[in-house]
């Protein structure tokens, strides 16, 4: 029976990318994977040639029509112009969420622990990465966290659904949503309402500084690890460190319609062209491409056989010790070991085996809502009301008393409730808080009513911010403050 190829994108990148592809691709096509590559120039040749965002249209377009990826690292030129392709691509492509594994390979690369076997589910397409910053003032600069649930539910899915096609075990959730209980919080309320869709699979929560702590010292009592997209970068540089190597490490990357599949590590420029580079990055990442595709038993005969080749001890220059390796071999020689053990297992390592992953059907994210209970489920309509605006104000050298009396003056419709300096209310309701601020950034909170009772309009902001101007004051932004069916839509002070 001949199986109709799966169309698949291929970029051979820069560096080191065309040796460990060209080495990942001999593999993977000597298992007989029924691939049908179509490749692409990507990085450094398409930046130098003008494109800023290092790829052309008609290859994005490309991979958005074939939804599967295989991308080799790339080299970005180090100036101000170009573009992060790492993002262009994450931005163009809807890719949500990254998923790593991150498997000690102990004792042919050292570690203090041998039997991590952690999955790392980051969400890529939000927090403070959508890079949304402003200079306000002198002294204050901001930075925008954007959380929404829509991502929050695709990311924590898939980290349900992994744990499940894979047979793990527990899904641990890790923010920060003492301190910024709307954005974690909503991401940390979105687990919980997830799992309950997930009877047999364990889930827990740790704040991320406890999370990280938990991890460095005991990685081996994690499974799958969820969480944003800030606290997933900094995650996965401390697991990297915890397995030993960045060099074997591959991770894919989802969205609604396309998946890239990529290694962990860089370009590395300086040993391009030496034949001494590691593939097994990329190649992971092709494995968890071929189980992507449903090819799972190409993707468990390479994984055994790339094992084998480890336990054998054969190993490029980067893995190799002499008290550990039979010896070392150059990109090209340790594609052509793996090769010569297809049909073979390691006898060390656990035995890959996809068969359970075929067997077990994918929940879709837009059904989130038939797992959660009647009362938890969210209204279909919402009754959003205009309560209050948060003003800012550049405004050095001067103490709350003194603001507060100006602002109080206005000819407005709206109160002054409060003012605050970064984060930290000074003055409210006519009392003086604190005089201790050196900030010359000033959030002045407006409302039409007592306790945000009485809808205001957005003409009632225009007049407010109208009189703030005739005042002399500089206003830097405003906030628009809603409540949502009778709940606070922002924090308070």
């Amino acid at each position: 029976m001949v199986t109709k190829k799966v169309p698949i994108v291929v970029a051979y990148g820069d560096g080191i990318g065309p040796e460990i592809m060209t080495a990942v691709l001999k593999i993977v096509k000597a298992a007989n994977a029924a691939i049908a590559p179509e490749v692409i120039e990507i990085g450094e040749k398409v930046y130098l040639e003008g494109k800023s965002s290092g790829i052309k249209e008609e290859d994005l377009a490309l991979i958005k029509k074939i939804g599967v990826f295989l991308k080799a690292p790339i080299t970005s030129p180090k100036r101000d112009s170009y573009k992060s392709l790492s993002f262009t691509m994450r931005k163009t492509l809807g890719l949500q969420t990254n998923i790593c594994t991150y498997r000690s390979l102990s004792p042919y690369v050292p570690t203090h622990y041998p039997d991590t076997d952690l999955v790392i589910v980051r969400e890529i397409g939000e927090d403070v990465y959508v890079g949304i910053e402003h200079r306000q003032t002198k002294d204050a600069y901001q930075c925008l966290k954007l959380i929404s649930r829509s991502n929050s539910e695709k990311v924590i899915r898939h980290a349900f659904e992994n744990a499940k096609k894979f047979s793990r075990k527990k899904v641990t959730c890790l923010v920060k949503d003492h301190i910024m209980p709307m954005t974690d919080g909503l991401f940390h309320q979105v687990f919980n309402e997830i799992a309950m869709g997930y009877p047999d699979i364990e889930h827990d929560f740790y704040f991320m500084d406890v999370g990280a702590g938990l991890v460095v010292n005991n990685p081996e009592q994690f499974d799958i690890l969820v969480t944003e997209n800030l606290y997933g970068d900094i995650m996965s540089d401390i697991a990297l460190k915890i397995v030993g190597s960045i060099n074997i490490e591959g991770c894919a990357n989802f969205g609604d319609d396309v998946a890239m599949f990529e290694a962990r590590h860089g370009s590395a420029p300086d040993i391009a062209g030496q034949q001494i580079a590691n593939p097994s990055g990329l190649l992971r990442a092709a494995i968890r491409m071929l189980v992507h595709i449903g090819q799972c038993e190409v993707a468990a005969k390479i994984e055994n056989a790339w094992l084998k080749t480890i336990e054998d001890g054969y190993h490029t220059p980067d893995m190799y010790r002499p008290d550990y390796s039979e010896k070392k071999v150059t990109t090209n020689e340790f594609a052509e070991e793996i090769i010569n053990r297809f049909g073979q297992q390691p006898i060390k390592f656990k035995i890959a085996d996809y068969q359970e992953y075929k067997k077990k059907p994918i929940k879709k994210n837009k059904k989130l809502e038939n797992n959660i209970p009647e009362e938890l489920k969210k209204p279909t309509t919402e009754d959003k009301q205009l309560v209050g605006v948060d003003v800012f104000i550049d405004l050095p050298l001067c103490g709350p008393t003194a603001l507060a009396e100006c602002l109080s003056k206005l000819n407005s419709e709206l109160s002054l409730l409060i003012i605050a300096n970064r984060g930290i209310s000074v003055w409210s309701n006519g009392h003086l808080l604190s005089e201790k601020c050196t900030a010359d950034h000033w959030m002045c909170r407006f409302q039409g009513s007592k306790e945000f009772k009485k809808p205001i309009t957005h003409n009632d902001i225009i007049h407010l911010l109208q009189s703030i101007d005739n005042a002399g004051f500089d206003v830097i932004k405003t906030e628009n403050l809603y409540t949502f069916n009778g709940q606070f839509g922002f924090s308070l002070v």
